[in-house]
């Protein structure tokens, strides 16, 4: 029985995007191939798949000691597990593993968008990482917009780099359940029409234009339907990778119709696709996209760009609009989909068919077929 490690600093965070990933990979694989054995090793206890093993060595969460986990801590287990191939699900490798390492890249947003790594300590993590990645087997990552741009700036052979598209995990579909719906709607104190945004508040995500726009589809949109924005806010917007977006809400006098419910529960984020008017994603890079094609799942019209990844992952199934994003585009696209019902519906089926053609269970038999080639 072949035997795979994988690091699993973000299992315990399933609101990261690598958490995401991690906890539908490990959901799938096993069922995928019983003749892998999976270890996760991990910074903290936490509840793995019955199919794995895992193990734990405690770290406290600060950058210094992730990058210890990372160098000494994953490769030093995959030695003890004696593992057949080492398996980082996000950009980090360690530079010596005793057995060949994959890696996922979800994006390499560090080198394409710099402002993210403005600080001293990122700008050396990205470069050390980018010197560790030349010594890996094999690169997974999410979409052909991300194959390009990592073989294009990493200096990799195009085929030492796999596409393997995310999937919508079964949660994520159109039938509602009546208690979830109506204890959603208590606990966020929704109404019966609301525009949605549900992801990262980096600025490259537009929330700012999306707040602009707002001020173009409000008038039609009134106060009986909302812009609803999901998620936790940044503690410390910078101006540089976080705008403040309440004190923007407050500069175009938009306070009534904006609302942030901050973070919402896995759990819930099911229902809080599924009653929503409208799911609007104004992004200007995604190395995949995840958040349209879940809402897409759910039935729901979406509102996005054509950057990166998106019009991949969308298909003709979405609203596109152009990038850089035009406030005034943005929300006249809002509006159309508000008002033309004919437009929705088209929309909702659209959607739901382009979601039906990516599933964690091709993700994981993807993944399995790498960690093949890495053993022989």
């Amino acid at each position: 029985m072949s035997r795979v490690l994988i690091n699993g600093w973000f299992f315990h965070k399933p609101n990261t995007g690598s958490g995401q990933y991690l906890r539908l990979l490990l959901k799938h694989l096993s069922s995928a191939d019983t003749r892998v054995e999976i270890h996760v090793i991990s910074p903290v206890s936490t509840e793995v798949p019955d199919s794995c093993t895992l193990h734990v060595h405690n770290t406290l969460d600060r950058q210094i000691n992730k990058f210890y986990f990372e160098q000494v801590i994953v490769p030093r287990a995959a030695k003890q597990v004696g593992a057949d191939v080492l398996h980082i699900p996000y950009w980090s490798p360690p530079f010596k593993s005793p057995c060949p390492v994959i890696i996922t890249i979800h994006d390499i947003i560090p080198i394409l968008l710099p402002e993210h790594s403005r600080s001293l300590i990122h700008r050396v993590y990205t470069a050390i990482t980018i010197a560790a990645t030349q010594g890996t087997s094999h690169i997974i990552t999410d979409s052909n917009t991300s194959h390009d741009d990592i073989v294009a700036n990493l200096n990799l052979v195009d085929t030492q780099v796999h596409t393997i598209h995310l999937g919508t995990d079964d949660v994520y579909k159109p039938q509602q359940n009546p208690v979830a719906v109506n204890k959603v709607r208590a606990s966020y104190n929704l109404p019966d029409t609301y525009i949605l945004y549900l992801g990262g508040f980096q600025r490259h995500k537009n929330l700012r234009h999306l707040l602009a726009a707002w001020t173009w589809a409000e008038p039609i949109a009134n106060e009986d339907c909302p812009l609803v924005i999901a998620g936790r806010l940044p503690e410390q917007p910078d101006g540089y990778i976080y705008d403040n977006l309440p004190n923007i809400v407050n500069e175009l006098g938009i306070n009534d119709t904006v609302r942030f419910i901050g973070e919402v529960k896995e759990e819930e984020k099911t229902t809080l696709y599924q009653l929503a008017s409208c799911f609007v994603f104004p992004s200007s890079y995604e190395g995949f996209g995840l958040p349209p094609l879940e809402a897409m799942a759910c039935g729901v019209p979406v509102v996005t760009t054509s950057a990166g990844a998106l019009k991949e992952v969308v298909g003709d199934a979405a609203y596109l609009i152009s990038e850089p994003v035009d406030a005034r585009e943005l929300g006249a696209a809002i509006i159309s989909v508000i008002v033309d019902e004919n437009l929705a519906s088209d929309l909702r089926q659209r959607g739901l068919i382009q979601s039906s053609k990516f599933s964690w269970e091709q993700t994981a038999i993807g993944t399995l077929e790498i960690y093949r080639k890495a053993m022989s």
